[in-house]
């Protein structure tokens, strides 16, 4: 084995191809670990925000489930930090228990409230589960830029660094083995680099993508659910079966009458 080959197949061989990398191969290899650096922050914290979050949600839920009354969780002070479920229920009840202090209905004996206050209940349900998707999906952008944009960064720094060995060779006039290898050793230590950041950032990426979703969809599923048992037991429907016993009455009407 030759001298020149022979560190190519040693250990470090990446050093070897560092160590005869040109400026901007340097500058692309510390630039692609930079984005590693970040990518690996996001996916430890991100995996360790979705552990927390699926375990707490089930906790929550659990509890949620085994009461009927909608404040029951709020007014026992139980608490579920990293639950995205437990936070929309949370904001969901400051806001019914407000309107049940400042704008109360009562209905046989019992305080409850109108339909325009139940709306603006819905729409802090909306803004908080807006806002508990956004936290989910805060820092995907970063393991999205690793997977999309890591190869091709890599890519740069090796088409850089083999037309900068291809120059050099023309200006010597010496096109041997000797000449070109240590040049494209270097240069491909980009791409290798580029891969390495970009293939763990993928798999992690499609599955926190998947997990969030799933949690997504289980928390509008349990907006819905939590609007429905508000509506039940503390909102005032005396207006609404009004409304829905003249629309039969018109619908009625509409049918006995004759045709012209």
């Amino acid at each position: 084995m030759t001298p020149l080959i022979q560190p190519l197949f040693a250990a470090n061989a990446a050093v070897y191809a560092i160590q005869n990398a040109t400026i901007e191969g340097k500058i692309t290899v510390l630039a692609l670990l930079v984005l590693s650096l970040f990518s690996w922050t996001i996916i430890i914290t991100k995996f360790r925000q979705l552990l927390i979050a699926r375990q707490a949600t089930k906790k929550f839920l659990n509890a949620y489930s085994s009461t009927r009354d909608p404040l029951d969780i709020k007014r026992k002070g139980e608490e579920f930090d990293g639950a995205p479920a437990y936070q929309l229920y949370i904001r969901g009840a400051d806001e019914l228990t407000y309107h049940l202090e400042k704008n109360p209905v009562t209905v046989k004996g019992e305080r409850r409230i109108s339909t325009a206050s139940f709306e603006a209940v819905k729409v802090a349900l909306e803004e908080a589960a807006g806002a508990e998707a956004m936290a989910l999906e805060k820092g995907m952008i970063v393991l999205s830029t690793a997977v999309a944009g890591g190869p091709f960064i890599g890519l740069l720094g090796t088409v850089w660094g083999v037309m900068s060995t291809f120059a050099g060779i023309a200006e010597s006039k010496a096109a041997t083995l000797t000449a070109m290898a240590p040049g494209v050793a270097a240069a491909l230590v980009a791409t290798v680099t580029g891969l390495l950041v970009a293939i763990p950032a993928m798999f992690a990426y499609n599955f926190m993508v998947t997990t969030i979703r799933a949690i997504t969809q289980e928390l509008d599923g349990y907006a819905t659910r939590y609007a429905t048992q508000i509506v039940h037991s503390y909102v005032d429907n005396r207006d609404l079966e009004d409304k829905i016993a003249m629309a039969l009455t018109r619908s009625e009407l509409g049918e006995n009458t004759p045709a012209i």
